[in-house]
């Protein structure tokens, strides 16, 4: 009996009767780490339609400026819809005609927004290059827009340049400028406009310059 006091107390002395503490069970509080994200992708950027050039041609009777005025802000405002930039108009009273310039995806766009903004088709539409796209008419001048009918495949653009090259070098001689002007290659046909005294001024420069007589010319209202 005193031996297994001794033993007892000796356990004790030694700290042998401790009951071992339980370890902290960190595993199951501990919470998973978020899955890595994948880093955001830009979106690929959609090209605008490329534009062309267009001129197109409304036979309206007893067309008033005012009116034609009016369809244009129509237009401007339904053109960024179909990707077209309207850039000016031309009216002719007396012969009822409106000539309009704009850079579109397509002839068909140009005419859908004529289509939804007043529902003023053209008679045709003409995809033609320019001289320039910066002419500026003067104020109080007469303007002029005269049509050349070359015929399809017989005139290149570089021998229309060189004509306009030669009006340049005459024009002053007659009191005109010719501002711009407009080439449809596929069926040859040049437009160009000018500021001058007269119609019969205008045509003299093309005679004296280079002998191409328009087949017509209007006295004509530009808008923008």
């Amino acid at each position: 009996m005193l031996g297994r006091t001794l033993i007892a107390a000796l356990l004790i002395a030694a700290g042998c009767d401790k009951t071992p503490e339980a370890k902290a069970d960190t595993t199951a509080s501990a919470k998973p780490a978020p899955a890595p994200t994948a880093p955001a992708v830009a979106p690929t950027p959609v090209s605008p339609a490329p534009r062309k050039l267009y001129l197109d041609v409304h036979d309206v009777k007893d067309v008033k400026a005012a009116d034609v005025a009016a369809a244009h802000r129509k237009d401007l405002a339904t053109q960024g819809k179909y990707g077209v930039d309207f850039k000016a108009y031309w009216v002719d009273e007396k012969i009822g005609k409106v000539y309009c310039l704009a850079e579109a995806p397509s002839a068909e766009a140009m005419k859908k927004v004529h289509q939804e903004a007043h529902g003023l088709l053209p008679r045709e539409v003409m995809e033609v290059r320019a001289d320039n796209m910066s002419w500026t008419p003067a104020p109080g001048k007469k303007l002029f827009l005269d049509m050349h009918h070359l015929g399809a495949n017989t005139v290149t653009p570089e021998a229309v340049a060189g004509a306009h090259k030669k009006d340049l070098e005459v024009q002053s001689k007659y009191g005109v400028r010719y501002l711009d002007y407009w080439f449809d290659e596929a069926n040859g046909i040049v437009m160009c406009l000018s500021e001058a005294p007269s119609a019969d001024m205008a045509i003299n420069v093309h005679k004296e310059a280079h002998g191409l007589v328009p087949e017509s010319i209007e006295e004509v209202t530009e808008g923008r």
